[in-house]
């Protein structure tokens, strides 16, 4: 499995680059929003997911492990292929794209297959919100942990705790 490359960017198109590292051209989907944010020549590391179909092998890239992590939720709906999940992946989190689609704000993609995501995501936003607050992971990101770290640990206190110190100390004692 190829799950992170890091290498010069030696072409750019509209929906994949291809990164050379030793001397091996690795074709990576990324998505638009990802394509514009990079140039030719760069050094880049880029978090992939290797999907394998019937008749071809496709790598996808993403530019932080949230993003790549957010891909794999979407691909895992029943009917929503890579290149729908690729396309939807350039938000921050599950609920700014159930608001976002709610708003009717994301084009490109059917109706209902929207409907359909926002049918599937709306129990996960549930399930997660609540666990996470800004508050508690800004307040751990100034106490010198990595931001990833901070909501990997917020998530396994009791949802319970609602309180952002109470949180926060929880949250430390895993850490």
């Amino acid at each position: 499995m190829i799950s992170y490359i890091n290498g010069k960017i030696i072409y750019i198109n509209d929906k994949t680059i291809t990164i050379e590292r030793s001397g091996i051209g690795f074709d990576v989907f990324l998505n638009s929003r990802d394509i514009n944010k990079i140039s030719l020549g760069q050094e880049i590391e880029i978090f992939t997911e290797l999907v394998l179909k019937e008749k071809e092998i496709e790598l996808y890239g993403f530019l932080s492990m949230e993003k790549l992590k957010l891909f794999k939720t979407l691909k895992n709906i029943s009917g929503i292929g890579p290149k729908s999940a690729i396309d939807l992946s350039f938000v921050s989190s599950l609920e700014e794209l159930k608001d976002l689609i709610e708003k009717g704000e994301i084009k490109g993609i059917g109706e209902k297959k929207l409907q359909k995501i926002l049918l599937e995501i709306t129990g996960k936003v549930k399930s997660i919100k609540g666990k996470i607050n800004d508050d508690a992971v800004e307040g751990l990101i100034s106490l010198g942990f990595k931001k990833n770290k901070a909501i990997e640990a917020l998530k396994s206190v009791p949802n319970e705790i609602e309180d952002t110190e109470q949180r926060i100390k929880e949250a430390l004692k895993l850490l």
